[in-house]
């Protein structure tokens, strides 16, 4: 195929190298000829289309990056259609596709010079689907081997693993059902430099375990990224001509002259304090040089904007590389003042609020049967969620004016970060059957509101009444480093985050880690300062988990008396028709009549839900009667007489099980004729002798006479 020429006389160029055991291959010149550059990527069965597009010039206007990123999930590359009843074709991404779109774009984003504003997007579609392994860190590949062929200043390439935990093997590639049976499933990023992403969901492992898996991913990705620069060498990609948006380099220096003296700890207050006086000396410098540069300084305000941001992030990190000073006075590893209650939302099932410095987060968690769980439906996965973490930030809890919309993408990668942290640690769905529905509301951000939600996910779930199988609690760390001194900081502040290297957030209880998340500011970092930021977390996470089990130390016995009650009994399978009934008929008179709402699982497994105690034990006595086993030995009182014979009567024990009582089993005295002593209708106390090898029942009346007289 290297030699096949596509309608515009461009050969299609294709590279591979062996890649954990499969041949990885990348394509270009086949499909997307007008892309600014198009990369299929192919490994095993997966094949993922990334495709780039470059603007030629600069956006005006702008003071970000205008770089996009879309993960496209496509139903035939499962051999799957849809299986809404309503909605066939793909429309909204699913929170899995959001994820993966953030996923890939975050180790992207960081290796774009500063100042760059040329609108950058880009999409990977996967078009055919392995289903022995997930196809996002092709995908991943794809797209920083297109960004690459572009010609834009993009300092890759990138490459990713997703690492499991199989037989307590280290293992690339895993299968789906693999990751989340197994321990771990940590997906690792980076470039030749070093690691520039980390992402994991993890059932408490040890920080050791992480640094190991970091090595080893780091050590996998390498071959990814030569085939990338393979295939750049090869192709002969022409660089874009760009121009960068930077401050005026003589405005920087007449900021900083103006600024000498001026920062430091002049600026060393607690937040919202160190905010105020941030604002009044930007204040006090435009006042400065708009009475100095007259009518010309409104055309230039921005710049001097930007160069006194400069500044600042520059004197707070050489405060912290030379004096381990932090802006609000703290030392490294000192986390701010912590306050949590619980139990404070009287009609909640469970709630909390959790604060840390200026962050909080209000969290209100909701119970419900198992039938309220939420089906999933994308072209992975098929089945349900039973536990549900949402999290919501409006503009308020920044101190911002912001219309209220749909979920971002930030906050459904939040909500996802937290919710990756509790799961591991929820009861099993036979011990505790309800779906549950965690709701975080942030109150105020000023650093990691996704480990205040965490925190305070925890804290609620307990306030429930949810049996966790051990708290949870979070944190954020922190780095500054001038690539030959680094240090890192315990729960990191906005300032320290705008300003710093890293923002790595580890959340998991005493004994090890649930939920891991790490991003890099710099070209790639090397696993030993990772290590030591697990380390330093690790007493972080330890610090704030004794102060939240001061407040609630173990879930409640008692769930609020609001939140339905959910009892379950295991029933032969092949009785759920009977429970069901013809067309439901059955079902929907129990539920009717008790008020309880009913779910029956495949396995048998029968959930009755009602806030009321007499409703559950009502519709659990009704389907016990249809579904109960007879018992030899038992007595059955008030059993209805069926059919009477000359040998004997047929009694009813229960829907749709009869017995004979032979004639001779009647009564003490002789009976000549059945008829003397029964008819049909009558009711009778009756005694299960014995069931022979064909199922039938041999019921007496005179056994049960004795025994009863027996206890009289």
């Amino acid at each position: 195929m290297a030699n096949t020429i596509n309608p515009f006389g461009k050969k299609v160029i294709k590279v591979s190298t062996d890649f954990n055991g499969r041949e990885l291959s990348l394509e270009v010149n086949r499909v997307g000829f007008r892309t600014s550059a198009s990369v299929l990527a192919r490994y095993g069965d997966t094949v993922v289309l990334g495709t780039a597009m470059v603007s030629d010039g600069r956006v005006q206007g702008l003071d970000y990056f205008p770089l996009s990123i879309d993960y496209e999930e496509k139903f035939y590359a499962a051999g799957k259609i849809s299986g809404s009843r309503f909605i066939k074709r793909e429309g909204r991404p699913s929170d899995e596709a959001v994820l993966i779109s953030r996923l890939i774009d975050r180790p992207i984003r960081p290796l774009w010079p500063k100042g760059y504003r040329n609108e950058v997007q880009g999409v990977v579609s996967v078009l055919s689907m392995d289903p022995n392994f997930r196809p996002d860190m092709v995908a991943m590949i794809a797209m920083s081997a297109a960004f690459m062929l572009s010609g834009a200043p993009f300092e890759g390439p990138v490459a990713g693993l997703r690492i499991g935990l199989v037989e307590h093997k280290l293992t690339t590639f895993a299968s789906l059902e693999q990751l989340e049976e197994g321990p771990l499933d940590l997906v690792v990023a980076g470039t030749k430099d070093g690691i520039m992403m980390v992402e994991a969901g993890a059932k408490e492992v040890s920080e050791a375990q992480i640094v190991e898996a970091l090595e080893f991913a780091n050590k996998q990705i390498q071959p990814a990224l030569k085939l990338q620069q393979e295939l750049i060498e090869k192709v002969g990609v022409k660089p874009q001509e760009y121009e960068l948006l930077k401050p005026d380099k003589d405005i920087v220096k007449r900021v900083e002259t103006w600024l000498a003296g001026k920062m430091g700890a002049n600026l060393r207050a607690p937040h919202p304090e160190r905010g105020d006086l941030v604002r009044q000396l930007r204040d006090q410098m435009f006042e400065h040089f708009e009475v100095e540069i007259g009518d010309d300084f409104a055309a230039q305000k921005a710049d001097y904007d930007e160069a006194f941001t400069m500044a600042l992030h520059q004197d707070l990190r050489e405060a912290i590389l030379n004096e381990n000073i932090r802006p609000d006075g703290r030392a490294v590893t000192e986390i701010r003042e912590l306050s949590s209650e619980v139990g404070f939302l009287p009609r909640a099932h469970g709630s909390s609020l959790f604060t840390r410095g200026m962050t909080q987060a209000m969290n209100i968690v909701t119970l419900a049967p198992l039938s309220y769980a939420q089906m999933v439906d994308t072209m992975e996965r098929q089945g349900e969620r039973r536990y549900l973490h949402h999290y919501n930030a409006p503009g308020y809890t920044v101190g911002e004016v912001r219309r209220l919309g749909s979920p971002g993408r930030r906050e459904i990668g939040h909500g996802y970060l937290a919710e990756r942290a509790l799961l591991p640690m929820l009861p099993e769905e036979m011990d505790f059957p309800y779906t549950i529905r965690a709701v975080t509301e942030i109150m105020s951000q000023n650093g990691s509101t996704s480990m205040a939600a965490t925190c305070s996910s925890t804290l609620a779930l307990m306030d429930a009444g949810v049996p966790l199988k051990a708290p949870v609690s979070g944190i954020a760390m922190g780095l500054m480093t001038d690539g030959k001194k680094s240090v890192i900081l315990s729960d990191i502040a906005d300032a320290e985050d705008f300003a710093g290297d890293m923002d790595f957030k580890v959340a998991g209880t005493d004994k090890g880690i649930t939920a891991l998340q790490m991003d890099m500011k710099v070209h790639g970092l090397p696993v030993e300062t990772l290590s030591k930021a697990l380390e330093q977390g690790k007493a972080g996470r330890a610090e704030i988990l004794k102060h939240m089990l001061a407040t609630l130390p173990e879930a409640r016995k008692e769930m609020s008396p609001y939140a339905p009650r959910v009892e379950t009994i295991m029933i032969n399978p092949d009785k759920i028709r009977e429970v069901i009934g013809k067309g439901g008929e059955t079902i929907q008179k129990i539920t009717g009549e008790t008020g309880a709402e009913i779910d029956i699982k495949d396995d048998g497994m029968v959930m009755i839900a009602s806030p009321d105690k007499k409703s559950i034990d009502a519709a659990r006595q009704w389907i016990e009667s249809i579904t109960a086993e007879p018992e030899v030995g038992k007595i059955y009182e008030d059993a209805p007489v069926v059919n009477v014979m000359d040998f004997g009567a047929f009694v009813q024990i229960m829907p749709g099980r009869d017995g004979l009582v032979h004639v001779s089993e009647m009564s003490e005295e002789r009976v000549e004729k059945p008829s003397d002593v029964v008819k049909e209708g009558d009711k009778v106390t009756v005694k299960l002798v014995s069931i022979d090898d064909r199922g039938r029942l041999q019921l007496s009346m005179k056994a049960a006479l004795r025994e009863k007289a027996g206890k009289k």
